[in-house]
């Protein structure tokens, strides 16, 4: 199956064992049109009370975001879930692999739900474990398998992290991605970086943190036979980044950039590491979501921002900054979809479900995944000097 041909599973329900998401779901939502979802979502997370913790993730509607006890990134709110052993269940509003985390950094005893299971993450999703064992063989025919150190973004399912906690990897996220990259050259004395899933993320950080040059970096295209790559591109890379893309950060380009600065000379450009490179050039400021969030904050009164992230955050953003000019940085509405697929029906009905004594879509991780996935978090945890912020 390629990249194109994932399914779309309409209202949570259908399967795509494929996927990162992997699983079905199922069961009867209320009606989205029911005018009663807010007071049904309140009077069942107060039937639940200290049973339940919800996590928001920065990316949700607003009307899931209300009903959150904390929001935050995702593996903040993974370690939030796992400060909080006496909540019996955990209601995850974010996407599969954020799910996943949470699973893994919990007790057995604690149940980890995610309201919809068709809310993958595309990103995650173009980067399957077995697309990355067929690139780790291909690596090792090329004969240069021993020199690599995998290193996976947060945005990745278990499997992957798993992956990178057997052979020798870590995990990384947008905050911490250039520390990680210097432990993993550590590594070894040839060492040469396989970082997936996202292309940006890695391009960015290697070459405006770590000194190396475009030319330094080369594309594994999963699709394509050797990843589309000769055996000397990959004995003189540096870093072989994975073919993969946040489908909302790479939407965002320099001509509304230029068009932005023409129509408002004093414009600050504020943008996620997951834009694409040309993107990442032309703003002022590159950061993390949090990154984004407190730059808001202590902006001053009267000016005028352009953001590269998600529409929900950004508008979210501009309503509590009235005293600043807050723009979306595209022409077009750009939602995340698998984020937006966590809405207060799917939300009524699991929590609703937790309320009757039945737990609809819980999130399970395998022990053997989860152990060698522990690893390459733990790693990722022990680097020095960052906070571990996505």
């Amino acid at each position: 199956m390629s990249l194109v041909d994932l399914p779309l599973l309409p209202l949570g329900k259908g399967r795509d064992l494929t996927a990162e998401r992997g699983v079905e779901c199922l069961g009867e939502l209320p009606s989205a049109s029911d005018p009663d979802l807010v007071a049904r979502a309140r009077a069942a997370k107060a039937a639940l009370g200290e049973r339940v913790f919800v996590l928001g993730h920065h990316y949700q509607r607003d009307e899931v975001i209300e009903f959150a006890d904390v929001t935050g990134d995702s593996f903040k709110l993974a370690r939030d879930a796992a400060g909080r052993p006496d909540a019996e269940f955990i209601v995850f509003c974010g996407v599969h692999f954020m799910a996943e985390s949470a699973d893994i950094l919990t007790s057995d005893d604690q149940v980890v739900i995610l309201p919809d299971l068709a809310a993958g993450c595309s990103m995650a999703d173009m980067a399957r474990l077995g697309q990355v064992e067929d690139a780790w063989d291909a690596m090792a025919d090329a004969g240069v398998q021993d020199s690599i150190v995998p290193v996976t973004y947060m945005n990745s399912s278990a499997d992957i992290k798993a992956f990178c906690g057997r052979n020798g990897g870590v995990v990384c996220t947008s905050s911490n991605a250039d520390v990680a990259l210097e432990w993993a050259f550590e590594q070894k004395p040839d060492a040469k970086i396989l970082f997936f899933p996202d292309q940006h993320l890695g391009r960015n950080t290697a070459v405006l943190k770590m000194g190396f040059s475009l030319d330094d970096c080369v594309l594994w295209d999963p699709l394509q036979p050797a990843g589309g790559l000769t055996r000397e591109q990959l004995e003189s890379a540096r870093m072989i980044l994975w073919k993969g893309h946040c489908s909302v950060h790479g939407r965002f380009s320099v001509d509304v950039v230029d068009e932005l600065r023409a129509k408002h000379p004093n414009i600050k450009i504020l943008v996620h590491p997951e834009c694409p490179h040309e993107v990442v050039l032309s703003a002022d400021l590159v950061g993390s979501t949090e990154f984004i969030i407190k730059t808001i904050e202590a902006a001053e009164p009267g000016t005028t921002w352009a953001i590269g992230t998600e529409l929900n955050l950004v508008q979210r953003l501009a309503r509590a900054h009235p005293d600043k000019n807050i723009v979306f940085l595209d022409r077009n509405v750009c939602y995340c979809s698998t984020m937006n697929r966590i809405d207060l029906p799917h939300f009524v009905w699991v929590m609703e479900s937790l309320v009757a004594g039945q737990v609809v879509n819980q999130i399970k991780v395998d022990p053997d995944t989860e152990r060698h996935a522990l690893v390459a978090l733990q790693r990722m945890l022990d680097l020095p000097g960052k906070s571990h912020r996505d």
